[in-house]
């Protein structure tokens, strides 16, 4: 477990390069073919679109996750999971108890506005 703080960085050449904005889980499937138990989540962005996002939330039952408002990076590049491209990546923290890599997803307190950017 980390101890100290990381170095100090400018929100400019950090958070200011990603686009994080609010979508909702709109279809949830296994992700057969993903190294671990895994959901492929279409979540949508509103005027951003539809994206595929892979990820360890198995810790969720799927009708828990779908409906459900998450917060994803857009601007990653691709990534191939289990033969298939995950196009945002969905932030989350360690689910508590839970194996490692396995998450649970942030959300807003409050219904947000879909597409709306994080700051």
């Amino acid at each position: 477990m980390a101890t100290e703080v990381k170095d100090t960085v400018g929100f400019d050449e950090t958070l200011g390069r990603l686009d994080i904005r609010v979508g909702r889980v709109v279809d949830v499937q296994p992700a057969v073919g993903a190294p671990k138990a895994s959901y492929r989540l279409t979540i949508d962005f509103g005027k951003f679109g539809r994206r595929v996002s892979i990820g360890r939330f198995t810790g969720h039952a799927a009708t828990e996750l779908l409906g459900r408002q998450v917060v994803g990076v857009l601007n990653f590049e691709p990534r191939e999971i289990g033969g298939e491209a995950s196009e945002v990546l969905v932030l989350g923290v360690q689910l508590p108890g839970a194996p490692s890599g396995e998450a649970t997803f942030l959300t807003p307190a409050a219904e947000a506005k879909i597409g709306s950017k994080v700051f």
